[in-house]
C-alpha cells in the first residue's frame, strides 16, 4: 500500500515515516500543498495523509482540487485545530477521516487501516493460492505448511501478486507500487526480488515456475490445481498452526527503550529549531509593546505558535505544547490583539522559551508513542558495515559519527578531501558519504573519479548537503550518486538510508 504524505512537520515527518514503515506501507513525503497536488495528480496512491495548515495551498483547498477532479482515493486530515467547526470543514471538502494533534498513534493507523479497507471492499484476513496462504493482519506467510521467511520487500511483492493475481504485472507496475519516490530502483532490483522470493518458495516445495514470467511484459502467479487464488474472512481448520496460534513475544521495554532513542534523536535537532522561532514571538511581544504590531505579522505568529504546538506534541512535550496552543488560541482570538494583553502573552512566551530550554533530553514517553513503540528494524546480518564520511566541517563530522553509532556502522571520518585516495583504499568502505563544497576538491569531482575507476566504480555514494535545489540534485546523480540527503539529518534517517543502500547492493550481489 502506498501513502503520501504532505507535511509541513519535520518532527511530525520523521514519526510518521517511521510508524508507517513499521507497518509496510510505502510512503512518499511532500511539504507544500502545490508540490502535493503534483504528486497525487500524476502517481497512484492507497490513501493521501494531509495536513490543513501547509504553505502555497492549505490542505482544505487542496482536498476540495482532489474532489473536484475525481481523485477517489481515501483522504485523512491532520490539524491541530479540534473544533466542530474545522471538522465539518475538512469533511465538507471532502475527506474520508479526520485525526486532530497530537494523535495517538495506534489509533491514527487503526484509522488508516479502516480507510484503506473501505477502498478496497474485497480485501479479507487470509490470501489463499493453492498450497499459499498469506495473512496481512498477522504478515504470516507459509506454503504447504512451511512458514516462509520474507523480507518486507518480499512480502510486499508477494501480496501485490496474490491481490492482482488474475493479472501480469509490469516491473514499472511493481516499482510505482513497491518503492517510494525517492528511493530510485532499478528494474534489476525487481527482479533480484522475485528471484529471491522464488528461491523461498521453491524451498518450501513450491513449483519452480510458481511465480511465472511474460518476457517484455512481466509476473504473474501461474495457476494451481486447485481452484484460484481466494480470500476467505475465517482462517480454515487445517490452516498452519503458526498462523493461527502465534507466540506472544514481550519486546515492549526494548521497543520503548529504542523508541525513546529515536526520539531524543529528533530533539538534537529540533530544540534549535525551536528556539529559533520563539525569536519570532518575541517579536510579536516587542512590537504590541511599542504599538507596531499589525495583522500580517499577528498571523505569522500564530503560525508560528501553532507549528511549536504540533512538533512538541508529537514529541510529548506536553506542557510545552499546552502553552503554545494557549498562545496560538490568543493571537487568533481577534484580528489585532490589544496592548492590555501583553500581561498574558509576555509570561506565556516566556514560559515557553524556558520549558524548551530546560529540556535537554526526553526522559519518557508520549502516552500514544508508548502503545506503538516503532522501532527502526536492521538486520544484523551486516555485521558492522563500515562507513566512510568525507567533510571539511569537523563538527558535521563528530555530529555524524556519534548519530550513526546506535546503528551498528563502523564509521571512518575525513575532513581533508586531498587525503582521499590513501584513507580509501586504508579503510575499504561499504558505502561512502559525501558533502559537495570542500575546497580545494569538492564531492563531484571525487564521485567522477570514483565512477571512472574499475576498482570503485560500484562502491555507494551518498551526497549529504546543505544545498537543497533541485538543480544541485540533478548534477549529483548525473556524476553516480545512489542516493541524496539535505543537511541537517536525523541520525534515524541517515542510518535507515545507509542500511537500504547496503541492502540494495546485497540483492545485486
Amino acid at each position: 500500500m502506498k501513502i503520501l504524505l504532505v507535511e509541513d512537520d519535520e518532527v511530525l515527518i520523521a514519526v510518521l515515516t517511521k510508524t508507517l514503515t513499521e507497518h509496510r506501507y510505502i510512503v512518499d513525503v511532500v511539504k507544500d500543498g502545490e508540490i502535493a497536488w503534483s504528486y497525487g495528480s500524476t502517481f497512484e496512491y492507497d490513501l493521501i495523509i494531509l495536513d490543513i495548515g501547509l504553505p502555497k495551498l492549505d490542505g482544505i483547498r487542496l482536498c476540495q482540487r482532489f474532489r473536484t477532479e475525481g481523485y477517489s482515493a481515501p483522504i485523512l486530515l491532520l490539524t491541530s485545530q479540534n473544533t466542530s467547526t474545522d471538522k465539518v470543514n475538512g469533511l465538507d471538502a471532502g475527506a474520508d477521516d479526520y485525526v486532530v494533534k497530537p494523535f495517538d498513534v495506534p489509533e491514527l493507523i487503526a484509522r488508516i487501516r479502516a480507510l484503506l479497507r473501505r477502498g478496497n471492499a474485497s480485501s479479507s484476513p487470509l490470501l489463499v493460492w493453492g498450497d499459499l496462504l498469506l495473512n496481512p493482519n498477522t504478515s504470516e506467510v507459509s506454503y504447504n505448511n512451511h512458514a516462509l521467511t520474507l523480507t518486507n520487500k518480499e512480502y510486499e511483492l508477494l501480496e501485490i501478486l496474490l491481490r492482482d493475481s488474475q493479472h501480469v504485472l509490469s516491473v514499472e507496475d511493481l516499482l510505482d507500487r513497491l518503492w517510494s519516490s525517492d528511493e530510485f530502483p532499478s528494474e534489476a532490483t525487481v527482479r533480484s526480488h522475485i528471484r529471491r522470493l522464488r528461491t523461498k518458495l521453491a524451498a518450501a516445495g513450491a513449483p519452480s515456475d510458481f511465480i511465472a514470467t511474460v518476457h517484455g511484459r512481466g509476473y504473474y502467479l501461474k495457476a494451481p490445481d486447485k481452484a484460484a487464488a481466494v480470500e476467505i474472512s475465517n482462517l480454515p481448520e487445517t490452516a498452519p498452526s503458526n498462523l493461527l496460534n502465534l507466540p506472544e513475544v514481550n519486546v515492549q521495554d526494548i521497543q520503548q527503550e529504542q523508541y525513546l532513542e529515536f526520539l531524543n534523536q529528533l530533539w538534537i535537532t529540533t530544540k534549535p529549531k525551536s528556539l529559533e522561532q520563539l525569536v519570532i514571538l518575541f517579536q510579536m511581544i516587542d512590537k504590541l509593546e511599542s504599538g507596531l504590531l499589525d495583522p500580517q505579522f499577528q498571523d505569522l505568529a500564530s503560525q508560528t505558535a501553532h507549528k511549536l504546538a504540533g512538533t512538541l506534541g508529537t514529541l510529548g512535550l506536553t506542557n510545552a505544547m499546552h502553552l503554545a496552543s494557549q498562545l496560538e488560541n490568543l493571537l487568533k482570538s481577534q484580528e489585532l490583539i490589544k496592548k492590555s494583553q501583553l500581561e498574558i502573552l509576555q509570561p506565556l512566551v516566556t514560559s515557553l522559551e524556558q520549558a524548551i530550554q530546560n529540556t535537554d533530553a526526553i526522559k519518557s514517553l508520549p502516552i500514544s508513542a508508548s502503545a506503538a513503540s516503532p522501532v527502526l528494524k536492521i538486520e544484523r546480518s551486516l555485521i558492522e558495515p563500515k562507513v566512510m564520511i568525507v567533510d571539511d566541517d569537523v563538527d558535521c563530522l563528530r555530529s555524524l559519527s556519534r548519530l550513526l553509532k546506535p546503528w551498528g556502522f563502523n564509521v571512518t571520518t575525513l575532513a581533508d578531501p586531498q587525503e582521499f585516495w590513501a584513507v580509501l583504499r586504508s579503510v575499504l568502505p561499504d558505502i561512502l558519504v559525501l558533502d559537495i563544497n570542500m575546497p580545494p576538491i569538492n564531492g563531484f569531482e571525487l564521485c567522477q573519479s570514483l565512477r571512472s575507476d574499475l576498482n570503485w566504480q560500484r562502491l555507494p555514494v551518498l551526497f549529504l548537503s546543505i544545498m537543497t535545489d533541485a538543480n544541485t540534485q540533478n548534477l549529483a546523480f548525473g556524476v553516480g550518486a545512489d542516493d541524496y540527503l539535505c543537511k541537517p539529518i536525523v541520525g534515524i534517517d541517515l542510518a535507515s538510508r545507509i542500511h537500504n543502500r547496503l541492502q540494495r547492493v546485497r540483492a545485486y550481489q
